[in-house]
């Protein structure tokens, strides 16, 4: 057998694999960074018993490098515009000056590990891109070849609003802010953006808190989408949009639009948009997984179809509805997150999968729980910036069993 094969197979044995449209209890084949129907007899085999697999997750909305600045005081703002003109105050605190000074190359990573140690494997940035971005090491799956303008009443930052819609493909998103508020001012803009020429079927509106009934019947018309955000919402504006008929229809995705005003990350995110008991399991797991797909235009992100890129979430079975198991864990309750057919960070007992794999690791704890990381992702640099996670001290011994078998004896 060649060696450099084995790492790149990989089948994933006695779990249940979970997605929106139900379970499957097939093994889930790996081969070279994506999901295949078949292996050879000799590809690593990991038993997975009384597991779940879920696809990695996608965080639709998220600004990378902002996710160590200090947030800013919560405040019924009526729109954002207020809330940015709010901010600029802000800048002058000593902590927000003094995390600003962190490269931004470093502060992008940093947005990139912290999504990963929560399961998520594919984000969506809403910001300039930047050649740290194209590191072949960086911790997620971004959006790529995509269209975005910040606000449409916000033209100092980001590519002017008519310009980037005409200049991106209709088989590519284009995303903006919109309706961020709560005042005439947000409800007024659903409508302006129609008149701009900029609402159409490849359209992603990110937050939507001032969006009436008939605007949701317009976007709905029109096949466009929107990113919720409620966490952020609800602390800047004091509410957020009702996700029903927009979860109903497939056209709503989850955001945490960073821990400058909203979420840790996906999963707090998530377990936020459960308490509101207005979506089925179903709908929730929808909403980070094929629906965001779909809305960004990600085919083979969200998915456990043969083709698709093999980031996968893997957390033990506690029983009842399957998703109910993600929907509501901590991140260091997840047992491992592979991302590209290879484990990223996993509990200590998947050592043998990442020495197969040929991926050196870390000891590291994470919100108290030892993990082994991916040595690639565990800047010093970036570490400090993660609060619950740092690197074992000698002192901090693993007293795991070594391989998932033993873990069972």
């Amino acid at each position: 057998m060649d060696t450099r094969s084995a790492r790149t197979h990989a089948s994933l044995c006695g779990a249940a694999c979970v997605t929106r449209d139900g379970v499957t209890r097939a093994p889930l084949q790996i081969r070279g960074g994506r999901i295949d129907a078949s292996l050879p007899a000799w590809a690593y085999r990991v038993d997975l018993r009384d597991h779940l697999i879920f696809p990695g997750l996608i965080n639709a909305h998220d600004h990378l490098q902002v996710n160590a600045v200090p947030a800013l005081d919560a405040g019924a703002f009526p729109n954002s515009y207020a809330w940015i003109e709010a901010f600029q105050s802000h800048f002058a605190n000593p902590a927000v000056v003094a995390a600003l000074r962190v490269p931004k190359a470093t502060r992008l990573r940093h947005g990139g590990l912290k999504n990963l140690l929560a399961g998520t494997t594919c984000v969506a940035h809403h910001d300039p891109w930047h050649a740290a971005l194209d590191d072949v090491d960086f911790p997620v799956a971004l959006l790529r070849d995509h269209g975005w303008s910040y606000a449409l009443g916000w033209t100092s930052y980001g590519p002017p609003v008519q310009q980037s819609f005409a200049q991106t493909p209709v088989d590519r998103p284009w995303i903006i802010h919109l309706a961020e508020g709560t005042d005439a001012v947000a409800e007024a803009e659903l409508a302006r953006l129609d008149e701009l020429g900029c609402l159409a079927a490849h359209t992603v509106l990110v937050h939507g808190v001032g969006l009436r009934e008939q605007d949701i019947d317009r976007i709905l018309a029109c096949g466009a989408g929107v990113v919720w955000c409620p966490s952020s919402n609800e602390r800047l504006l004091g509410r957020t949009l009702q996700p029903r008929r927009l979860a109903e229809t497939g056209r709503l995705a989850l955001g945490t639009d960073s821990r400058l005003s909203g979420s840790r990350d996906l999963l707090e995110e998530l377990r936020h948009a459960a308490v509101r008991c207005e979506l089925s399991p179903q709908q929730l797991l929808g909403l980070v997984t094929d629906d965001s797909a779909r809305l960004l235009r990600m085919p083979w992100h969200g998915t456990l179809q043969p083709g698709a890129h093999a980031d996968l979430v893997i957390v033990e079975d506690r029983g009842g509805h399957e998703a109910w198991n993600l929907v509501g864990i901590e991140r260091n309750q997840i047992r491992a997150v592979v991302r590209g057919g290879v484990p990223r960070i996993a509990d200590p007992d998947f050592a043998e999968w990442f020495d197969v794999a040929g991926v050196e690791t870390v000891r590291v704890v994470l919100d108290g729980r030892p993990k082994l990381l991916a040595k690639a992702l565990a800047d010093t640099a970036v570490l400090a910036l993660e609060p619950g996670l740092e690197l074992a001290t000698a002192r901090a011994a693993f007293t795991a069993p070594a391989t998932i078998a033993e873990a069972r004896c």
